[in-house]
């Protein structure tokens, strides 16, 4: 579900899980698994409606004016159609009689609380919306899907030799997953077969590589890094490849990346177990005040502590918080930082290197605001997506397993019929059997 934080002016608002960035960003968008984009969609609740392309603007009209969340935008398959059916069922009962309420700021006064609601698939009828809406885009690739593998009129280039094919798209890919090592997949497998060679070749005119997508100077270099690199093969992580496989409408959520994973599980199953060469993946956690990343817990709480005063062990131990305690504090930090408010005394600021100056000239960065201001249900939810900080907190219940072990009860079986018990004992009849 999407985090979120609102105001009334808008400009706190977060409608998703920010990320941190992995890498720098290309400026290019990947395409939808969505309705065309010549379709608009609708406001739930007044007159509103936008451009597909533009649904972030409506999603944030919806939080802000209307107070309403829709979980997991990106897996409904028709946004359009899907806000249009909500809009009817809208007209006819109550938003209550069919969404969750989220009140914030629950333990504070009265007139500071407001009612959040969410629309999400835990609904009966929104599960079935949204699978019927998955099932007409299916039949919909599949169609496509079929007219590709009958269309005899295919003519293209291979992207490496330039060899001509003609007649069926799976002579094209067939050649270039044998004579140059380089698959995108079973032709059975892929959707939109040209638009998918188009992009690729756009990316190769390009100077572009089409694994790590770093830009060469000439034609040359990029073939001789591809080869000696072995980047004969698409990026997985890229997005953008998504529509073209088939196996992304088949299931909500699962992507053609995470379908390929588990065939190359399937695979070594019957393989020797040999874990010699495995490498844990590090954690990589953000400081919550600049950019340093830490591969270990212990490192990203040194730093936290040597470079800004910031002691999460000892505010943990202080205010006796719980593991979800922890959470909500570190994603409230987090969400302060990211809207240039200092967390301690609330005061905005224009940017986060100034409320960064702030927080260390007035000495706030130990000073917490009252439990009821950031102890909120809203803070469950990240405000990074991939915030690994998240992943090294403790509750401090296991931090006093070890001390308190020795005082855990042990409570006795029922031996209210010990005389029966043992009449019936197996070992009993062991005994008689053998004596006799």
């Amino acid at each position: 579900m999407a985090a979120y934080g609102g105001s009334a002016d808008g400009q706190d608002s977060i409608l998703e899980p920010l990320c941190f960035p992995e890498q720098p960003a290309d400026g290019t968008s990947a395409p939808s698994l969505q309705s065309p984009r010549s379709e608009l969609l609708v406001c739930l609740f007044c007159p509103e409606s936008v451009p597909l392309q533009q649904k972030d603007g409506l999603l944030k009209h919806l939080l802000l004016e209307h107070k309403l969340v829709i979980a997991d935008v990106k897996l409904v398959a028709d946004l359009s159609k899907y806000m249009l059916y909500w809009k009817g069922r809208f007209l006819e009962q109550p938003v209550t009689d069919f969404c969750s309420v989220i009140k914030t700021n629950s333990t504070g006064p009265v007139e500071k609380q407001e009612d959040y609601f969410l629309l999400c698939d835990v609904l009966p009828e929104d599960r079935i919306l949204r699978e019927r809406l998955q099932q007409k885009r299916l039949e919909e690739v599949l169609e496509q899907q079929q007219k590709e593998r009958d269309n005899g009129s295919f003519h293209r280039l291979c992207m490496f030799c330039s060899e001509e094919f003609t007649g069926n798209r799976s002579s094209l890919l067939n050649h270039m997953a044998r004579e140059h090592s380089f698959s995108i997949g079973l032709p059975d497998n892929i959707v939109y077969c040209d638009q998918f060679l188009d992009t690729l070749q756009n990316k190769l005119d390009n100077l572009q590589c089409l694994y790590c997508e770093k830009t060469f100077r000439d034609k040359t270099t990029l073939k001789d890094h591809m080869r000696k690199k072995a980047h004969r093969r698409i990026n997985a992580s890229n997005r953008e490849y998504d529509r073209f496989y088939v196996i992304n409408y088949l299931e909500l959520g699962k992507s053609w990346e995470e379908v390929q994973s588990e065939d190359d599980r399937e695979m070594v199953e019957d393989e020797d177990d040999d874990w010699s060469d495995w490498q844990a993946h590090p954690v990589s956690a953000v400081c919550l005040f600049c950019d340093h990343q830490s591969e270990t817990m212990e490192q990203i709480y040194t730093h936290l502590k040597d470079v800004h005063g910031f002691d999460l062990h000892k505010l943990r131990t202080d205010l006796n918080l719980r593991f979800y305690q922890q959470v909500k504090l570190v994603n409230f930090i987090r969400r302060q930082i990211h809207q240039s408010r200092c967390y301690g005394c609330q005061e905005k600021f224009p940017s986060r290197d100034a409320v960064l100056r702030h927080i260390v000239a007035e000495g706030h960065v130990m000073k917490l605001p009252d439990v009821s201001t950031w102890n909120q249900p809203q803070y469950y939810f990240p405000t990074y997506e991939n915030d690994a900080l998240l992943c090294t907190l403790s509750d401090s219940d296991e931090d006093d397993a070890g001390r308190h072990g020795e005082d855990v009860p042990v409570i006795a079986e029922d031996m209210s019929n010990l005389r029966a018990l043992k009449q019936k004992s197996v070992l009993n009849q062991l005994l008689k059997n053998r004596n006799s």
